[in-house]
């Protein structure tokens, strides 16, 4: 049986995602396109959520 996920459990998946792509980037000191892709995806992923990203950046 599938569940379904609810929308809160949605957000902390995308937010958590996210942070850890800010980890990577942090750590990665070379320009690095797909990682600044999936970051540029996975915030706007947040904001269609109506979550702000400004507090998770490092």
């Amino acid at each position: 049986m599938v569940e379904e996920m609810t929308l809160d459990e949605l957000k902390q998946i995308t937010i958590d995602y996210y942070v850890n792509l800010q980890r990577i980037k942090k750590a990665d000191t070379e320009n690095n396109p797909e990682l600044m892709y999936q970051l540029k995806v996975a915030k706007n992923k947040l904001a269609s959520l109506g979550i702000p990203t400004e507090e998770f950046e490092l």
